[in-house]
């Protein structure tokens, strides 16, 4: 006869990206600005930890560093905390042309920048982790993304998953993403959302904070 001890939480970390070639204002860099006091203000369900919200370079290879520092800092975390349970990542990038959210499966292994990045690299059909083979390698999360795109759905809002993740920094951040978090025992996803004048900024606030309860929900 004892007491249940208390429940692992789970930590959500999330990214956003800064402006980049053609999107002077990314939503991403808003909604992550934004999201601490927007779930505090809304009230963090129980056993979700939100760990950390950071706007990345929307740069590759020249950002690296700080990805992995970024990625590095939330396992690190993790092992100082009590009761710390499942850390998930959760990337968040634009789609300028796109009408709906959509949650993305897989990175591929490929870097085809369409124009130069933040810090002027422009790869074509380079393998963005030379160690794991050719560009034809793909890496795919370890989350039920079709589960949660349905409970999103049934929540109201226009979500979609994806195969294709794109071949510019998206991908790349992605695809290194889950390769840490595969070596890491994390979990990782991206999803790409609308630019604010398609779906506005109230909505997609809400729309990032569903998705956090329904992850957290997953592991609680």
């Amino acid at each position: 006869m004892g007491s249940e001890g208390p429940t692992a939480a789970v930590t959500i970390h999330v990214t956003g990206f800064k402006k980049f070639h053609g999107v002077t204002e990314n939503p991403t860099e808003t909604i992550v600005s934004n999201l601490e006091a927007f779930m505090n203000k809304r009230g963090l369900p129980k056993g979700l930890i939100l760990g950390s919200c950071t706007i990345l370079e929307t740069a590759g290879h020249g950002a690296l560093v700080s990805l992995y520092q970024t990625l590095q800092s939330a396992v690190s975390m993790n092992a100082d905390m009590p009761n710390s349970g499942s850390v998930i990542w959760v990337h968040f990038g634009v789609n300028s042309g796109a009408t709906r959210f959509a949650l993305e499966n897989q990175a591929f292994n490929e870097a085809t920048f369409r124009c130069p990045d933040e810090m002027g690299w422009k790869p074509q059909k380079v393998a963005i982790v030379p160690a794991d083979g050719g560009i034809s390698r793909i890496r795919e999360t370890a989350l039920p993304v079709e589960d949660i795109a349905k409970s999103l759905a049934k929540m109201g809002y226009e979500v979609t998953t994806s195969d294709d993740a794109g071949r510019f920094v998206c991908n790349y951040v992605y695809y290194h993403s889950l390769r840490f978090a595969e070596e890491n025992g994390i979990k990782s996803v991206f999803v790409h959302v609308p630019l604010f004048s398609t779906i506005d900024e109230a909505t997609q606030m809400q729309f990032v904070a569903s998705l956090l309860e329904i992850l957290a929900s997953l592991y609680i």
